[in-house]
């Protein structure tokens, strides 16, 4: 029987009534990582969120087998995509936005505080001129500010912690929480990355938290857990409040944050993020070709502990 956590799961969660999307969740095995499309019923239009452009790390060599697919469910339900969406520049997966922008015709768009996650970075890559956010993005999200898929509104909540600029997207009674909330037999995820920070994290984590409890979080990776092989990512918000194991009803504020730090101080980098944000910081598109024709990406060298 093959590994649920080596394959291409899908699921679907269907709309709840009036003013609920239907979600999709895709899971990509290589990183953990979950890609989402979220589609009013009645138009039938449709957001991607978190989509990646497949990256082997060992060859350093880019495959479009996770938006294929995605685009492919697309088309099966008989959907049309009108946005295309990130919550942060992530640090382990590469993100497909600006290819999925050329493949659709639809807008990309991100949280509007990217530019100071791209100042952070183009220091560390000593790149002062690389990253612009405003150029190879269509919309940069403000705290609060609402949009629309198809007749349904989508509400931008700032998320930061793991990022500085991390955002959730509410669409009724859905919440793309990315990296704050793992699954509830999980917790939460890291917030050791430039410009992460824990005390932010638990407040980000807190307003999402207050949501109504009917409300489906989709967490944007998951690895398996303690007495599970197969990859989650939905949960509601009854759900952790009950049995979150770092941050369900009751838990101290300054014992979250002491946990959430000593075990951050254990882990690695991931092994895609130096390749990784220099890409996503340009959108998803890589550096421009060199007089050769080829591509090139930089490393720091010494810059991390």
């Amino acid at each position: 029987m093959k590994d649920p956590l080596k394959s291409r799961v899908v699921r679907h969660s269907p709309s709840t009534g009036e003013g609920s999307p239907d979600v999709w969740g895709i899971y990509e095995p290589d990183t953990g990582s979950i890609q989402y499309i979220c589609a009013d019923p009645t138009t039938k239009k449709a957001a991607l969120i978190d989509v990646a452009w497949n990256f082997d790390h060992r060859n350093y060599r880019f495959s479009t087998e996770s938006m294929d697919q995605v685009l492919d469910l697309v088309r099966e339900n008989g959907l049309e995509v009108e946005w295309v969406l990130d919550t942060h520049p992530h640090a382990d997966h590469v993100m497909a936005s600006t290819h999925l922008k050329e493949r659709t015709g639809a807008p990309n768009a991100i949280g509007a505080l990217v530019p100071e996650i791209a100042k952070i970075w183009a220091d560390l890559y000593n790149l002062p001129d690389a990253f612009d956010p405003e150029r190879d993005f269509d919309r940069l999200f403000e705290e609060g500010e609402t949009f629309s898929i198809g007749e349904l509104d989508v509400k931008i909540m700032l998320s930061p912690g793991h990022t500085l600029g991390s955002i959730t997207y509410l669409c009724g009674d859905a919440a793309f929480v990315h990296d704050t909330l793992m699954q509830p037999d999980v917790g939460t995820s890291r917030s050791d990355f430039p410009g992460g920070k824990t005390t932010e994290l638990w407040e980000s984590i807190q307003e999402i938290l207050a949501l109504p409890g009917n409300t489906r979080l989709f967490v944007g990776h998951d690895y398996g857990g303690p007495d599970r092989d197969e990859p989650m990512w939905e949960a509601t918000v009854a759900e952790h409040k009950a049995s979150n194991k770092h941050v369900k009803d009751g838990t101290d504020r300054e014992d979250y944050i002491k946990r959430r730090q000593e075990r951050d101080a254990t882990l690695p980098l991931p092994d895609r993020i130096l390749a990784a944000l220099q890409v996503n910081l340009r959108g998803g598109r890589l550096p421009p070709a060199e007089d050769d024709g080829n591509h090139y990406l930089k490393l720091p060298v010494n810059r991390f502990d």
